[in-house]
């Protein structure tokens, strides 16, 4: 990943690194040093000769680089002169702005066309409209048209759990697109550079859920209206299945971020055993359709694990670490105790997602 980008002598020059143990400095587009580094804390030194108009220049750049929590002190020489002397941290690189890259020549064919004509409708507001009629003449077709704008009202706020998780980043959003027969999605403009960031914004959908279905349960036990115990446990079972951890889902988001930042093998069999244990659990209650997937799921999230060193995005620390494997526990737990409490009413409609689950 990106780690350090500064101008030196007219170009760019960037520092880029990754916790397998490599480091490399590229001025402008060509590689002028490479270094093997270890993952933990260590220093660091680059040299190197840079072409000028005054002729070649030694070039020096040194430091200490600590992945997590993550710290970056940094020293810049040029022909022995200091030119930079800096520190950044996880919020720098949270708030580092993406360059995209020079934008190829566009060809004409039938699929860049259709790929232009789906960007431009994208853009267009009314496709959301488009989109969120579709979803209602989709689910009234299916179920109820009182159901069916229930349950838009859910994916809404599920997906105004990611909307705001954008802002707090200060991500630039385009809004929600409702889908016919998928659920919702919530768009943003601008790219996500640590794990951390992508940890909060998948999983505020299904926790924003989780506090929505608490209210129905709520506000069917002080009411006795079945309707909101119906919205509780569907609205339940759909937030539920995006916690899988499977990709894309918002679980698989969740739990490859997880993996990718784990650097050591007690932290490997530490996951290990919370799959195990989350899958153990599920059969326990019967819910042997949760355990299979969440045992699929954590087999791919294992082979995601040893493709970590590829990411581009800053890994978790280990305090982020306990904190997004307990905020998954607890909104996976919660939404789990609410599909089995109400599906122990005895009815039948309120138990369907329960024998879902249970299959």
């Amino acid at each position: 990943m990106q780690l350090l980008e500064v101008e030196c002598l007219g170009k760019t020059l960037r520092l880029e690194g990754s916790m397998a143990g490599w480091q490399q400095v590229f001025w402008d587009q060509q590689c002028v040093s490479q270094i093997n580094a270890h993952a933990d804390s260590e220093s660091f030194t680059h040299k190197f000769t840079l072409q000028n108009e005054h002729g070649e220049l030694p070039v020096e750049l040194n430091g200490s680089l600590q992945w997590q929590p993550f710290a970056l002190q940094f020293q810049l020489l040029v022909n022995n002169e200091l030119l930079l002397d800096n520190t950044l941290n996880e919020k720098d690189i949270e708030q580092r702005q993406i360059v995209q890259g020079e934008k190829q020549a566009i060809k004409f064919s039938l699929v860049g066309m259709a790929g232009l004509g789906l960007k431009l409708l994208k853009s267009a507001k009314v496709v959301k409209v488009l989109f969120a009629a579709g979803s209602l003449a989709a689910y009234s077709w299916l179920f109820s048209i009182e159901f069916a704008i229930a349950l838009i009202l859910c994916l809404v706020f599920h997906e105004y759990g990611h909307i705001r998780a954008m802002k707090y980043f200060g991500l630039k959003t385009k809004g929600i697109y409702l889908i016919p027969f998928v659920g919702g999605l919530a768009l943003s403009d601008d790219k996500i550079n640590t794990r951390w960031q992508d940890i909060v914004i998948s999983i505020m959908g299904p926790f924003f859920g989780l506090i929505l279905s608490l209210a129905c349960l709520v506000g069917y036990w002080l009411t006795d209206i079945e309707i909101l115990a119906g919205l509780a446990v569907f609205n339940a079972l759909l937030n539920l299945f995006n916690l899988l951890p499977i990709l894309p889902l918002d679980g698989g988001h969740v739990l490859k971020s997880i993996a990718f930042s784990i650097n050591s093998k007690v932290g490997l069999v530490a996951c290990a055993l919370g799959a195990a244990l989350g899958i153990y659990i599920s059969y326990y209650f019967g819910l042997a359709l949760l355990g299979f997937l969440l045992a699929i799921g954590s087999i791919e999230i294992f082979f995601e694990y040893k493709r970590r060193h590829l990411s581009e995005l800053l890994p978790l620390n280990r305090y982020a670490q306990i904190v997004s494997a307990l905020w998954y526990v607890v909104t996976v737990g919660g939404l789990s105790a609410i599909i089995w409490l109400v599906g122990q009413t005895g009815n039948d409609a309120l138990s369907l997602p329960l024998k879902i689950l249970g299959s």
